[in-house]
């Protein structure tokens, strides 16, 4: 019965959501479709706000210890230069990317680590780079992949499914309707260790993959990358794998994939798309 009336709960609060725009891309490139409702719950001001005060507390940590990199390092030179092709082609999945206040930083750590936080704050760690001897292309995946995340409003889904599993039917109920259900939900926790779900990466793969290609890197290298991954993780996991598909389903995943995306790939580099 519980089990029911939340259920319905849920769908009531879906269908009460403000219309959302259709942003799904254009025939070219990959298509996932719009991103999930459920996020609305959560407000995008908030979650960004308490992104931006996660990410500046991480870069003062990082600061006082002398591992944030100046802005003359050349690997953050490297990739700021990458994300500065990537981010054109972000309004294509969020309209809304446009207005964010993007940010790249470089943190000397061993961990092989990379995200990007809600609002477009990213962070590479030096682990990542230099351990797994990273080409352009490669961490231009890495790269697409999170800011896909971000993007695609992952954190703010997570944030309300998993709240809504904990607030119970009868809170959740006095906040539905009339607009009052935003304010359920507390916006806490570490943001740069949030864990997404097995769709969610795959959809990231997907999306970093269209960005990658357009800015006229080599989806290709996104197998590459997966077997370095899949290497790396013979001992702990890495913390970037996650818990979640493992390299050879995320490989399989880029490779049925390619044949939307090696046609970007080649018009940014200026040819014509093979003949299949």
């Amino acid at each position: 019965m519980m089990s029911c009336r939340l259920a319905s709960l849920l769908l009531a609060a879906t269908l009460s959501l403000p219309a959302v725009a259709d942003n799904r891309p254009r025939p070219d490139g990959v298509d996932v479709g719009d991103a999930s409702a459920l996020r609305n719950l959560v407000p995008a001001g908030e979650l960004e706000k308490a992104s931006a005060q996660q990410y500046g507390q991480l870069k003062q940590d990082a600061a006082r210890k002398g591992a944030l990199a100046p802005d003359d390092h050349p690997q953050l030179i490297r990739l700021r230069g990458i994300a500065q092709r990537l981010l054109p082609f972000v309004s294509r999945f969020n309209p809304q990317a446009r207005r964010w206040r993007w940010e790249v930083n470089l943190i000397a750590s061993p961990q092989l680590n990379a995200f990007c936080m809600p609002g477009g704050k990213i962070a590479f760690y030096t682990g990542i780079i230099d351990k797994l001897r990273l080409s352009d292309d490669e961490i231009a995946m890495i790269m697409g992949h999170e800011i896909a995340h971000a993007l695609r409003e992952h954190a703010r889904e997570r944030i309300a499914k998993t709240q809504l599993t904990q607030i119970g039917t009868a809170l959740l109920g006095e906040f539905i309707g009339g607009g009052r259900y935003s304010g359920a939900f507390r916006i806490g926790g570490d943001l740069m260790t949030l864990k997404f779900s097995r769709d969610d990466e795959r959809e990231a793969d997907v999306v970093g993959l269209d960005l990658a290609a357009r800015a006229g890197y080599d989806p290709r290298a996104g197998i590459s990358l997966w077997q370095k991954m899949s290497q790396a993780s013979k001992g702990a996991p890495p913390a970037w794998l996650s818990t979640h598909p493992a390299g050879k389903d995320r490989i399989r995943e880029i490779e049925q994939h390619l044949p939307e995306v090696m046609p970007l790939y080649e018009a940014a580099q200026g040819r014509s798309p093979r003949a299949e």
